[in-house]
């Protein structure tokens, strides 16, 4: 059966032709919409960037651009009902209105979204069943439930997915699962224990978790026959690209060491020993830390990382092809949370983000347009790498600019301000509407 990619229109769109620096300026103005967006485009830097003096203010960002006008997802009275039904631990309060209303708003959006416990990723075409075990799906919707300690619904949600979307062979019940997302899955798994403990979920599910940890380490013992690197699937959208691709290679490492601090904690066996599964990973790292030092141009101006291994063309900007688009707006994102980089090279990383034309007012670019519903991973990276204005400036840009006026619906793809085109690019997606949620948590004064 053929899927329906989630962005399977980006094939015929066009880029832009060219790329040259341009002074940053903010002008809107019925006649010149499309002028200065096209001047945005062709920006390598985010033109909000050095205009920003200290702490990022979400007041200021607010009043930057034109809000993204859009239909909310769904009924706003069931919005408000779910919102006023919330209880979380610890309460709300980040300090900003706008802020503590947008994490309600994701909050409410999980049941909103899903079916009763079956996940679906979010409506029109992202509400087709093809889409429903789409992994990214739930590991937001667990993440950020657990955060706020909404505890039992979290383990309720990752259980019914463990049951029903794991195969036996460890493999995901979905069309085009990445490699880092078995990795992810089971750093979901650690943070739920860690946050709600083993009720509810954890006795049926960690056969599954050791299911997904067995597939990977088989994995890994099939890549020792060449390199040691493991190829696979990207992305949902190029899981016909199967590639030696670093950010699945990190995850990897990191599902795999926290399955071993899991196991270690809840004092649980695993099919294969401890000290294996940690010397599998330990191996891996160093490998891909290798490739990726062996790849990367030694000049530290060069920003340019090609996401996978190999001889891969330099672009001039970062969402001059298809292929630049998706490492900037995943590609590098999981990459960084991986948490396998040394911090220089993810600063440097990160700054190939902001110097290679990969966001605008903090928000991520994909071809001519934004796409932030990865966006909790480059949070997360920024946060731990203690670069806290860029991490603001992200998540106010996200809040401002990725939601809708208004209801606050977040579209999975959403254009510039301004654009004459429209604001919606596609539908609503539960993972984008949660980044607010997700990285919200760390800035709550509570």
């Amino acid at each position: 059966m053929n899927k329906i990619g989630r962005r399977f229109f980006i094939k015929n769109t066009a880029v832009v032709s060219s790329m040259v620096l341009i002074a940053p300026t903010f002008a809107i103005s019925d006649n010149n919409d499309n002028i200065q967006v096209e001047k945005w485009q062709r920006m390598l830097k985010d033109p909000v960037y050095d205009l920003l003096k200290g702490t990022p203010d979400l007041d200021q960002i607010l009043g930057l651009f034109p809000r993204p006008q859009g239909r909310a997802a769904f009924d706003p009275r069931v919005i408000q009902t779910n919102i006023s039904n919330l209880k979380t631990v610890p309460d709300i309060n980040t300090g900003h209105p706008f802020l503590d209303l947008s994490i309600k708003t994701s909050l409410a959006y999980v049941d909103a979204t899903f079916q009763g416990d079956h996940p679906k990723y979010g409506v029109g075409t992202y509400g087709q069943v093809e889409h429903d075990g789409f992994p990214p799906t739930i590991i937001a919707a667990v993440d950020a439930l657990s955060a706020w300690g909404m505890n039992t619904r979290a383990a309720q949600l990752f259980n019914y997915w463990l049951i029903n979307f794991v195969n036996e062979d460890g493999t995901f019940d979905y069309y085009g699962p990445s490699i880092s997302e078995y990795g992810q899955m089971l750093h979901t798994a650690k943070i739920l224990e860690e946050r709600a403990g083993k009720k509810g979920w954890f006795d049926v599910g960690f056969p599954k978790l050791d299911l997904i940890s067995e597939y990977l380490l088989r994995m890994i013992s099939e890549a020792s026959k060449e390199n040691g690197l493991i190829s696979g699937v990207p992305e949902a959208d190029t899981r016909d690209q199967v590639d030696i691709y670093f950010h699945n290679n990190g995850w990897v490492v990191k599902g795999l060491e926290q399955w071993v601090r899991l196991c270690e904690k809840t004092r649980s066996v695993p099919t294969t020993k401890i000290e294996t599964i940690r010397k599998n990973a330990q191996t891996l790292k160093d490998k891909t830390l290798s490739a990726i030092r062996t790849t990367w141009p030694a000049e530290p101006c060069d920003w340019w990382l090609p996401a996978q291994l190999g001889e891969i063309i330099r672009p001039r900007f970062v969402t001059e092809t298809r292929e630049g688009s998706y490492t900037n707006y995943r590609y590098w994102l999981e990459l960084l949370s991986s948490d396998i980089l040394p911090v220089d090279m993810a600063n440097r990383l990160v700054n190939a983000r902001l110097n290679g034309g990969g966001q605008f007012c903090g928000t991520t670019r994909f071809m001519d347009w934004i796409d932030d519903w990865p966006l909790a991973d480059y949070l997360y990276a920024l946060w731990s790498l203690g670069r806290k204005n860029d991490f603001l400036l992200s998540l106010y840009g996200h809040v401002a600019f990725a939601q809708c006026e208004g209801n606050l619906t977040a579209y999975e793809q959403i254009s510039f301000p301004g654009d004459t085109k429209g604001s919606k690019r596609a539908d609503y997606c539960l993972p984008c509407q949660l980044v607010t949620a997700r990285a919200g948590r760390l800035v709550n004064r509570s």
